[in-house]
């Protein structure tokens, strides 16, 4: 994981979608957010300025839900910051399959960055977007590679 700013997102590297809208998660984000093989995956929709989506599990959005308490939930409303559902899928060996409604498409190139510690997101845009692209460093993820988590590794 790569901090590619002093005060920026922990970044675990490029995401692509494949040709038939499959995105393979970055091990150690995997390992972080606990995500298992046959677990159901929540997708909701990335913010006005990142776009892209965040991916989580009901276990993981009933955790976030239980540590805050009403107030706070009303603030975050009230800011635009509600988690709206925008489809679900079932986690793969080390990948997920995106619903039809996430917006992306095969070849999109999505910043795999640590959202907060209840969900993965997936940024398409925006500031943290166009630093990285000055970071060739950055791991890319794609299972048309070899090496990825389809082909066994």
């Amino acid at each position: 994981m790569v901090r590619m700013v002093k005060g920026a997102k922990w970044t675990y590297g490029w995401v692509v979608v494949s040709a038939d809208r499959r995105i393979e998660i970055p091990p150690e984000a995997w390992q972080a957010y606990g995500f298992a093989c046959g677990d159901e995956a929540v997708f909701s929709r990335g913010s006005s300025t990142s776009g892209g989506f965040a991916i989580t599990t009901p276990s993981l959005l009933v955790s976030a839900r239980s540590k805050m308490n009403g107030a706070a939930l009303a603030d975050r409303a009230a800011s635009g910051g509600t988690t709206v559902e925008v489809g679900k899928s079932r986690f793969a060996d080390g990948w997920v399959s995106l619903p039809p409604t996430v917006r992306a498409e095969p070849g999109d190139r999505l910043l795999a960055v640590r959202g907060s510690r209840w969900a993965l997101a997936f940024v398409a845009r925006g500031r943290i977007y166009r630093e990285a692209m000055k970071h060739p460093e950055l791991e890319v993820f794609d299972l048309g590679r070899p090496g990825s988590a389809e082909s066994g590794g």
